[in-house]
């Protein structure tokens, strides 16, 4: 199904609805916190480099007279900071309608997370993992709520190595992103599998943006040429940011986004456009590899849920 010309427009009334956006205070997730906050939603934007966050939500409160904006420190590299943030969130909400795991990081150098993940492993997959799991009673305790993860058009080139998950054997950053991100999506589709088994309202779906213009690549570890491309000929093609958010906002706020589905753009090769349902990468219909990495989030977090 394509959604011709679905953008922030669509969006629905959403006062008095709690949204986290991870990552909220740069490219996709500024642009998607500035829409959801623009129809009213209270937006907690988590980062974790405050001092950058907070002139960017100072930004925020320009551009949308009246949003209701908090920051919140969250480094996705710390399953601490990811307690941290929960417990902080725990007390000052009672629910929470919209999570949106957002934050990543691309192709950088070889490195671990402070609890010894493989860096793009442990940021974009199992920090996500965690914070979510320790929020399901949060968004259980709203009314239809949804989980909503933003992996990548990299997941089509990505396969999960369980052999060397953290590659310690063998490293390549664009091979560990591609991981990183097609775990993204094979945990959505376990996760709304397990919330739909174990009775609960709340909702998983993920997103990819297509070709966006972000300040994603800032972190990578590129080569001069690929800098080059990344800041000339990409910058050229690729679509605005606000446009590329539209996908996982439509996963986060239109009834008819189905539950465990994938949205990118409808463009060709999914590389720009407006939001419609994804071609789900070979990759990520695999039924043992989503149950697999499931069990071995739990076991390498130490945070269980939703069990079979």
């Amino acid at each position: 199904m394509s959604n011709k010309k679905w953008s922030n427009q669509n969006i629905n009334d959403l006062s008095g609805k709690v949204v986290i956006v991870t990552g909220g205070n740069s490219g996709l997730g500024y642009e998607s916190s500035k829409a959801l906050a623009s129809k009213g939603a209270t937006v907690i934007v988590a980062s974790r480099k405050l001092e950058r966050a907070g002139q960017a939500v100072e930004k925020l409160k320009t551009e949308v007279p009246g949003g209701q904006f908090e920051l919140m420190k969250l480094d996705l590299s710390s399953l601490d900071s990811v307690r941290e943030f929960v417990a902080e969130f725990s007390v000052k909400y009672e629910k929470l309608d919209i999570l949106m795991n957002n934050a990543g990081i691309m192709a950088v150098p070889a490195g671990k997370t402070k609890d010894g993940f493989e860096s793009q492993l442990g940021v974009n997959h199992l920090g996500h993992f965690a914070l979510t799991g320790l929020l399901l009673d949060k968004l259980e305790a709203a009314e239809s709520s949804r989980v909503v993860n933003v992996a990548s058009l990299a997941a089509d080139n990505g396969s999960i190595n369980f052999d060397d998950l953290m590659s310690e054997k063998d490293y390549s950053k664009f091979g560990a992103y591609s991981q990183s991100k097609l775990a993204n999506i094979l945990f959505t589709q376990e996760l709304n599998e397990r919330l739909e088994k174990a009775g609960f309202s709340t909702r998983s779906m993920v997103a990819h943006p297509g070709g966006s213009k972000t300040n994603l690549a800032e972190g990578s570890d590129f080569s001069p040429f690929m800098k080059f491309l990344a800041n000339g000929l990409f910058s050229i093609i690729a679509q605005p940011a606000w446009k590329g958010a539209l996908p996982q906002l439509y996963a986060a706020t239109e009834p008819q986004a189905e539950a465990g589905a994938y949205y990118g753009p409808d463009g060709f090769n999914e590389f720009s456009g407006y939001p419609k349902k994804a071609k789900l990468p070979q990759s990520a219909q695999n039924l043992n590899a989503q149950r697999k990495l499931w069990d071995v989030s739990e076991e390498l977090t130490g945070i269980s849920y939703l069990s079979n």
